[in-house]
């Protein structure tokens, strides 16, 4: 599968240097100022990279991404530019690789942290909860039951971890301590805008968004801007509204499929991760399709 011209598991670009291949993006640098990410059909699933890629995978996020960018320009600047891929790659045969899947974008400087909007009590947050009752240092109403709709959305933000190693969900105090206060207030309050936006807009097309993760970086003028990805089914929970329920993992168009999947094996969930199923990659690949296909159709 790895052999298939559309499947992209490490990308190979000779023209331009590798300066980082992460979960899913390989990044590359065009100049001073720019940057080429590549998103890859590589999946990890509890901060493991998993040896089988997802057919189309990369285009679903690239395609979700760039329509979410769009749409939430009014509100912060994002890290795309307007320059081609065809401006900065020369080879055809790249460019046929590439198209779909890469993205020039500004050379910014990341923030250390994940800025995760929650809106449902599940994944980490629920299992948070069941030992103290909060979610980084949030406190929530008593025998909250697991996917639960939040009295209002959370902002929880959470260390990025390197490959390999699982981010930590940490307090908004050390939030402020880590970037300054005035960064972190302006970080919450944009998350927390955009995800009430974004779902409003996914309720109308049948999808609940139960939490999400933003990226921000800095230019050089210290202006805030939106990188990384936005509202793709890699870096959100998708449920299908009306398969909903409180009390159980909901059915989702995102890797939470592949998640509790690897669930039911005996794996320790470090590297390496375990082959999987083509029943199950196929099923994943057709999950982040159908999740594409509602939010921008």
């Amino acid at each position: 599968m790895k052999n298939n011209p559309k499947i992209i598991y490490h990308s190979n670009i000779k023209s331009l240097k590798l300066i980082n291949s992460g979960k899913v993006r390989d990044i590359y640098e065009v100049d001073d100022e720019h940057l080429l990410i590549v998103t890859s059909d590589r999946l990890s699933a509890f901060d493991v990279i998993l040896p089988d890629p997802i057919p189309g995978k990369g285009y679903v996020l690239t395609e979700v991404s760039n329509f979410w960018f769009e749409r939430f320009k009014n509100i912060i600047p994002n890290h795309i530019t307007e320059t081609k891929i065809s401006d900065v790659i020369n080879s055809e045969e790249e460019l046929k690789i590439l198209e779909g899947r890469a993205t020039v974008v500004k050379k910014l400087k990341p923030l250390p942290i994940e800025a995760v909007v929650r809106g449902y009590l599940i994944g980490s947050g629920w299992e948070d909860y069941k030992k103290t009752g909060e979610i980084c240092g949030i406190s929530l109403s008593p025998e909250m039951k697991q996917a639960e709709k939040l009295s209002e959305p959370i902002f929880t933000p959470a260390t990025k971890a390197n490959v390999g190693d699982h981010d930590e969900n940490i307090s908004f105090n050390k939030t402020k301590k880590l970037i300054g206060e005035e960064l972190a207030k302006k970080i919450r309050d944009i998350s927390l805008k955009i995800y009430n936006e974004a779902a409003q807009f996914t309720k109308n097309k049948g999808i609940i968004i139960a939490d999400t993760k933003f990226e921000f970086g800095l230019d050089d003028s210290n202006e805030l801007i939106l990188i990384d990805e936005l509202l793709t089914p890699d870096s959100s929970r998708f449920w299908p509204a009306e398969s909903y329920k409180i009390g159980i993992s909901p059915p989702s168009f995102d890797k939470q499929y592949i998640r509790d999947y690897l669930e039911t094996l005996d794996w320790n969930k470090k590297s390496p991760g375990p082959k999987l199923p083509i029943n199950v990659i196929e099923k994943t690949a057709e999950k982040y399709e159908e999740a594409k296909n509602k939010i921008i159709n």
